[in-house]
């Protein structure tokens, strides 16, 4: 029998070369001695499957639906998220919104302002939910956000965004502009174009745009606080009274 291998493989290799094994060769105290190793050896298999299918579960954050899709819930943080504020906090303030939509751009300085103010208590996520259908744009900004994320820029390229949103909405070639920006902000622009129009970009935003709409959300700027979606707040004096109400 090889030498310095499991006693089921060698089993096997024996059996492959035509040498048969005679359990009456062995006494019943040798027999109970090759089944109890063959069952610790089972139980080695077994114990290992499960620790590697632990770790790469782990490894790949945990968060990842039946079919390699990134699994989103409404209210809820993921790893991957764009936050500000007190990561540490139970209020999270989540944001389905769209950079083409012009009441996001009026609901982004409102949100500003709240996070200036309430940014130590609580957590602003941003989450894309380009409305493809009216906005062409929509889809393009949101993977130019991410791409800017690749470099640590996610922000820089969110504020930039709204703050010129009239200059680029209703442009037809949207790139010049995009890396215009890119370099505004002090990005690698080669690595910024290959980020752009990357797969993994691009699933991405659709991951987040089909989760929201899954969601049965109908619009942007859609909100949620501490999990449950609000009222578009009318005003900031609104929106503070919502966010104190939540920490109450």
């Amino acid at each position: 029998m090889p030498t310095g291998l499991p006693l089921s493989l060698s089993f096997g290799l024996e059996k492959s070369r035509g040498i048969s094994i005679n359990l009456k060769d062995y006494s019943i105290s040798g027999i109970n001695d090759i089944i109890l190793d063959m069952n610790k050896n089972i139980i080695w298999l077994v114990i290992g499957v499960v620790v590697f299918g632990g770790i790469y579960f782990f490894s790949r954050g945990g968060n990842e639906g039946v079919n390699g899709e990134v699994a989103f819930e409404t209210g809820i943080l993921n790893p991957i998220d764009h936050i500000k504020g007190n990561a540490s906090s139970t209020i999270v303030l989540m944001e389905y919104s769209d950079f083409q939509c012009p009441a996001c751009r009026s609901y982004y300085p409102l949100v500003r302002q709240i996070m200036a103010e309430f940014g130590d208590r609580i957590v602003f996520v941003y989450r894309h939910f380009p409305l493809t259908s009216i906005h062409q744009n929509a889809e393009f900004t949101a993977r130019a956000s991410e791409a800017a994320a690749k470099q640590g820029k996610f922000w820089e390229m969110h504020d930039l965004l709204f703050e010129k949103q009239n200059e680029w909405a209703k442009v037809a070639d949207l790139e010049p502009i995009l890396v215009n920006y890119a370099t505004l902000i002090g990005l690698n622009i080669e690595q910024f174009k290959l980020d752009w129009r990357s797969k993994e970009i691009k699933n991405l935003v659709s991951a987040q745009r089909i989760h929201a709409v899954k969601s049965g959300l109908q619009g942007t700027p859609t909100f949620f606080l501490a999990g449950k979606k609000i009222n578009n707040p009318v005003s900031i004096d609104d929106f503070r009274a919502v966010i104190k109400k939540a920490l109450e």
